[in-house]
């Protein structure tokens, strides 16, 4: 999963207006030319590889439509510079004449084979014809888009998928604001460890969108995400090229490009101070600089992960853990809403913590046909993240 921001990447504190919502309740375990199928019914596919089932989406409530977007074609992802990942964004159109609210969001994976994950950006009327132009003028289904939705503005983030995600269902009352000629970007990870990096087969996946009547106003959450360096350095049988540093961050830089390059020596600076701290486990703080209610959490790391957590000020007398997954599992990655809702004052420490087990790799078919590395940040799936998603609504707003 890749940070919602416009480059270069930048940490998000609590009440930033950078990102917005991802879900906020319940969650069960393009234009230019190339525009998505759209019908108000439920999604249709024709599967190729692992096909996935989506559970019914819940009943639509007072003002609420269901509006279902697919890919106009098949896509069949081919990893660049030589790597394993591609991760490819499509642009799609809502055709909104009037101000609505995205209330929910059901990612259907259509070959789940190849499908690692999936985030929905909103583009805003301003940034609408660069998004139909950039379209337009790549060959194909969508664009290449390491780090972001590539637009070049900033990229809202109002949704997104996981194993282990379902529908983001929004609670009454609250909705990402979608201005008339509002445009999305579907944003997928496609990963092609089980083929080597060859083509796996083609994807046609779907989304349907949950609208809301834009003419009563409702409260707007924001995501917040919250990251932590990864140093993860090779276990003591193991030996290669990229278990340098050095190489595996340059490595990381030539397939995915060089502001997914320095994301990792940016965490360093701004956690740890400059000087990488390897080990299994890694921490950072972020300061929230504005008073919040946190709603929901979650958090995203990759194959080798263990563990990961979020505790509000941590080593104080009122601390307390948001988020604690002892046994991290990729194949679950659902949100987890707090209830009650949590409040936070500015000047509040939010604690994201990791823990990784390199050993992992050779147990996992993915992980083990890949030579030994030392794991820093980055897109593929055979690198890692540590990365705590916070859902609030900035006090006041």
């Amino acid at each position: 999963m890749t940070r919602g921001t416009s480059t270069p990447r930048r940490l998000i504190g609590i009440g930033a207006a950078l990102c917005a919502v991802v879900l906020v309740a319940a969650c069960a375990s393009g234009a230019g030319g190339k525009r998505a199928a759209a019908t108000d019914g439920p999604a249709a596919s024709q599967p190729s590889g692992r096909p996935y089932s989506a559970p019914p989406a819940a009943p639509l409530r007072a003002g609420e439509r269901f509006r279902t977007l697919q890919l106009p074609q098949a896509y069949t992802p081919a990893a660049p510079a030589g790597g394993t990942d591609e991760y490819r964004c499509f642009l799609i159109d809502p055709q909104l004449t009037s101000q609505a609210y995205l209330t929910g969001t059901q990612f259907v994976p259509q070959n789940t084979a190849i499908v690692h994950h999936a985030i929905l950006f909103r583009i805003g009327p301003d940034q609408a014809a660069a998004a139909r132009s950039l379209d337009a003028s790549t060959p194909g289904e969508g664009w290449t888009c390491f780090g972001n939705a590539g637009i070049g503005g900033p990229s809202v983030w109002v949704g997104h998928w996981a194993p282990g995600a379902n529908e983001t269902l929004l609670r009454p009352g609250v909705g990402y604001l979608m201005p008339a000629g509002s445009l999305l970007v579907l944003q997928v990870h496609y990963n092609l460890l089980d083929t080597g990096g060859k083509p796996g087969g083609s994807d046609r996946s779907s989304i349907r969108l949950r609208l809301a009547d834009g003419s009563q106003p409702l409260h707007q959450l924001r995501t917040n995400l919250l990251e932590a360096p990864v140093e993860v350095p090779c276990a003591a049988d193991e030996s290669g090229p990229l278990c340098d540093r050095a190489a595996a961050v340059a490595d990381v830089a030539h397939r995915f490009g060089p502001d997914v390059g320095q994301v990792e020596d940016e965490l360093v600076k701004q956690c740890d101070n400059g000087r990488p701290v390897p080990g299994p486990t890694q921490q950072c703080d972020h300061r929230a600089p504005s008073g919040a209610t946190i709603y929901a959490v979650a958090g995203h790391m990759h194959l080798l992960g263990r563990s990961i957590s979020i505790v509000l000020n941590p080593g104080q007398p009122d601390a307390r853990t948001l988020l604690d997954l002892p046994q991290y599992s990729f194949d679950d990655q659902a949100i987890h809403p707090l209830d009650p809702p949590v409040e936070v004052k500015p000047g509040d420490t939010l604690r994201v913590v990791c823990s990784y087990d390199v050993g992992l790799r050779k147990l996992l078919p993915e992980l083990k046909p890949l030579p030994p590395r030392y794991v820093v940040w980055g897109d593929g799936t055979s690198d890692e993240m540590c990365l705590g998603l916070v859902i609030a609504v900035p006090t006041g707003s």
